[in-house]
């Protein structure tokens, strides 16, 4: 096998210094076009890679960013990290994606190769780890969705408003008894626990009973099914159902037509996935987009200390979507 190319041969190939090429590749100190060119000649004939973390350790920066999501495959998360990771390629950041699949161990376990990568800032959007081993981490970190309030700065949606405009909306539909499925993800996260309180205040200002049932998010499709199935099946007056996400709404629309019942559904996320296979879901949209900008603006923010150093709770709107 041919031996890579170094910085010397790089350095041989233009007639320059190796002190020369790194101040080249690095874009510091004054150097005239002719020597650029001949340097950046050099590079794309032998085929030259910088080691980057040389490189990093030269500047203080990798421009590498961590993100630990529990799971790409599902649709919220995958488009949430899409959009960070586009905005930060655009900012000259690359990224390192960990999928936990809810499992501490797995969390604590990328959050050691991030730090041993001298990753730059973390963005985190699992709740299976304490917030305690971010914060030793000593390093700029964004929470997206999770209750940390007044120790890192955490971005999320109006969970509140979202469940309590979707309970409305069923309502306007002339819909009374109406049950809330909750994903139940963990008690660090937001977003469960505000929606059914959004559920409950909506159904109390009417007068009218409340309940919530709790699916674990980590549940494959099959048993999510089945346990809807049963949920729907004891309920011989329901009218409409309120669910924390939209695969999980999905199949409730799936099982209600099978079962040919009049049962109206509200789901929860809006995805430019779901809402394009499943068009006649109503559900309620998080502003994913703005979520990941501001999300990349406040951590960007945070490594070159541009930070006023007080921890928010930066809430965003939703909105809802009718199905068609």
């Amino acid at each position: 096998m041919k031996a890579k190319p170094k910085l010397e041969d790089v350095a041989k190939a233009a007639g320059v210094s190796p002190t020369t090429v790194s101040r080249v590749l690095n874009n510091r100190g004054a150097i005239s076009d002719k020597t650029r060119k001949r340097v950046h000649d050099a590079v794309q004939r032998l085929n030259y890679h910088p080691n980057e973390i040389a490189r990093s350790l030269f500047v203080s920066k990798t421009h590498l960013i961590g993100i630990i999501f529990p799971s790409t495959s599902q649709p919220f998360f995958g488009e949430m990290i899409a959009q960070i990771e586009n905005l930060l390629f655009e900012k000259n950041y690359k990224v390192l994606i960990c999928n936990t699949m809810d499992q501490a161990d797995k969390e604590k376990n990328y959050l050691n190769m991030l730090l041993a990568s001298q990753v730059d800032g973390v963005i985190i959007g699992t709740h299976s780890l304490g917030i305690d081993a971010y914060l030793q981490a000593q390093l700029p970190v964004i929470a997206i969705d999770r209750d940390a309030t007044g120790t890192v700065t955490v971005v999320r949606s109006d969970h509140y408003q979202g469940g309590r405009m979707a309970t409305e909306e069923l309502l306007r539909q002339g819909r009374t008894r109406i049950v809330h499925v909750n994903g139940m993800h963990t008690r660090r996260s937001l977003s469960c626990s505000q929606q059914q309180k959004g559920y409950e205040d909506a159904m109390e200002a009417h007068g009218l009973p409340c309940k919530t049932y709790n699916i674990e998010s980590s549940l494959d499709i099959r048993a999510k099914k089945q346990l809807l199935k049963t949920m729907i099946a004891s309920h011989l007056n329901l009218e409409g159902i309120f669910l924390s996400d939209d695969i999980t709404a999905a199949i409730a629309l799936s099982i209600i037509r099978k079962m040919d019942r009049d049962i109206a559904v509200v789901g929860y996320d809006g995805t430019t996935t779901v809402t394009t296979c499943l068009p006649e879901l109503t559900t309620i949209v998080q502003p994913i987009r703005a979520m990941a900008k501001l999300t990349v603006d406040l951590l960007l923010k945070e490594i070159s200390n541009e930070f006023s150093g007080i921890k928010r709770n930066y809430v965003l709107p939703v909105t809802l979507k009718k199905g068609e």
